[in-house]
């Protein structure tokens, strides 16, 4: 059975409390516009799952948001679009239910606007993270 909090929007949305522009339904996801659009055709995928982070849900509820992402991406046109899904206050996620985020980019106004402060790893150091990371999956 879906697991849902009481004050969670998504979940009210998914009981149809609160109305929403459906773009897509099925038993594990639903995807909808978001009412506080980067662009227009910003939507949201969720699953029907509830849980703050990504890892907080299981992956049999998982499979089915990139193929729906997709088929947003592909229905919206777009040639240039972000797909984002954030964990946490720090990393910008806002509502507790894990959502990702289909936002179209059609041009330099619009969307989602990125800085990217990318800086040199020190190679010894990125090798013992790798061997930390790579022993635990």
């Amino acid at each position: 059975m879906v697991s849902r909090m009481a004050d969670c929007i998504f979940c009210k949305i998914i009981k149809g409390a609160i109305p929403s522009f459906k773009l897509y339904e099925s038993e594990r996801v639903l995807a909808f516009l978001d009412i506080e659009p980067l662009a227009q055709g910003h939507a949201l995928v969720i699953p029907k799952h509830h849980g703050a982070k990504l890892t907080d849900i299981p992956d049999d509820q998982l499979g089915e948001m990139m193929p729906v992402a997709k088929k947003l991406a592909n229905a919206m046109g777009g040639e240039n679009y972000n797909i984002l899904q954030n964990n946490g206050r720090l990393a910008h996620q806002v509502v507790d239910h894990v959502h990702f985020h289909v936002i179209p980019k059609p041009d330099q106004e619009q969307g989602l606007g990125i800085t990217w402060p990318a800086k040199k790893a020190d190679m010894e150091k990125l090798k013992e993270y790798f061997n930390d990371v790579k022993a635990k999956i």
